[in-house]
């Protein structure tokens, strides 16, 4: 099993990113970017895009204020603020349109970029979305308790203070149908990351900005919410679901369909919440079939 790519830093106007890159395997394929969920980071992306380079040319990126991104100069850390700093790498790659994934808040991230900015988007790939759901699950019930000015920062504080080996093998536990899919290199990679990160004197903040932000949206009303901007989306979509992810809902996914003009739904029965990591070969078979 392969390392990860290299971490690069890329400055752009309004911020540094970071960023992962998985070249594609010959000369003048179209460019795909990856956007990972809350707390989570480019490593993400990993297996998938190996998958993909015969395809597209692959650039995973750390979310401003994650992993090796600093945080954004505006203070944005709600989905549009992210969704900023993707229209920015992806002018910046000046590919053209990009094929676009996204993976929990990754995917509210990813359809503000879609509907907004249309002329960017190839096709859009969603990955568990973090959208409005008529469904509670097990995993999801803390969040808004987490996201309470004040007391998320100290219940994170106090998270930061668990080992980080234990804190990403809990992750995987809590996320993943089947955790002992994860390659051992992943884990490393993964530990040895989020070791340097908290370090980062804003981690606590920045993911407590993030979720509140996300789940403001949850609450909007307005013409911009994300069921309305879904309707905006002009490309193909496809969303794919783990029938055993504890924190959406796969019965969402027949809500999208009703939204997203150009819908492709995939359910896998035995995944759970990032299927791009849990099966990678599942998620880039759909893509190739839908989307490529």
């Amino acid at each position: 099993m392969p390392a990860s790519p290299a971490r690069e830093d890329v400055a752009l106007p309004g911020r540094t990113l970071s960023v992962r890159h998985a070249p594609g395997q010959q000369a003048g394929l179209p460019a795909a970017v990856f956007v990972h969920g809350i707390g989570g980071s480019a490593l993400n992306w990993t297996d998938l895009m190996a998958r993909l380079t015969g395809e597209v040319d692959c650039w995973a990126v750390d979310l401003p204020g994650f992993a090796g991104s600093p945080p954004p100069r505006d203070g944005d850390v709600t989905p549009a603020g992210h969704a900023r700093a993707v229209v920015e790498l992806v002018t910046h790659l000046d590919a053209g349109p990009v094929h676009l994934f996204g993976n929990s808040l990754g995917g509210a991230v990813a359809l503000q970029v879609a509907a907004r900015r249309p002329d960017l988007v190839r096709s859009l790939t969603l990955v568990s979305p973090a959208l409005p759901s008529l469904y509670a699950t097990r995993g999801n019930l803390h969040l808004p308790v987490v996201a309470v000015p004040g007391v998320g920062e100290r219940l994170l504080t106090r998270y930061l203070r668990v080992d980080a080996g234990a804190r990403v093998r809990g992750t995987l536990a809590a996320t993943f149908a089947d955790p002992a899919r994860v390659p051992a290199i992943r884990v490393e990679e993964t530990t040895a990351e989020v070791r340097e990160y908290d370090r980062r004197p804003y981690a606590a903040e920045v993911f407590t900005r993030s979720l509140r932000g996300l789940l403001r949206t949850y609450a909007d009303v307005g013409p911009d919410r994300p069921w309305r901007l879904a309707e905006r989306v002009t490309c193909p979509t496809l969303l794919v679901y783990g029938r055993k992810d504890p924190l959406v809902d796969s019965r969402s996914a027949y809500r999208a369909t009703q939204h997203f003009p150009d819908a492709h739904v995939v359910v896998l029965p035995d995944c759970g919440h990032v299927a791009q990591m849990e099966h990678p070969e599942f998620v880039a078979a759909a893509w190739e079939r839908f989307c490529r």
